[in-house]
């Protein structure tokens, strides 16, 4: 999907900054870990649902939003890709507790 994305960029002749602005722009939602991780698990899985991503998606389009849709579009992909390299939703407990198994380093 992330390619997908890429690609959605190169075809709509997109500027590249906006692509990369836009790939790192879900992990500013790990500042919420600052205030707690019952915040920052929320914040973080809010911003890093495929569901966000395709709800701008078809906000976008059918309000005719056009800006909504290469968000969209990004923020599938910036999942997807999160999700490959093993960094999933997170739990309220901890950054490194995702539903794809705990990050990181672990203590024997």
């Amino acid at each position: 999907m992330l390619v997908a994305a890429i690609l959605y960029f190169v075809v709509q002749d997109f500027s590249t900054w906006w692509f990369l602005a836009l790939l790192i722009a879900p992990d500013v939602s790990m500042l919420g870990y600052l205030t707690g991780s019952v915040v920052g698990a929320g914040a973080y899985n809010f911003f890093h649902s495929k569901a966000f991503g395709v709800a701008l998606i078809i906000i976008g389009y059918f309000f005719s939003v056009a800006y909504l849709i290469p968000i969209g579009v990004v923020i599938v992909g910036h999942s997807s890709f999160d999700r490959v390299l093993g960094y999933g939703l997170k739990y309220s407990n901890g950054f490194k507790f995702t539903h794809l198994g705990e990050i990181g380093n672990k203590k024997d």
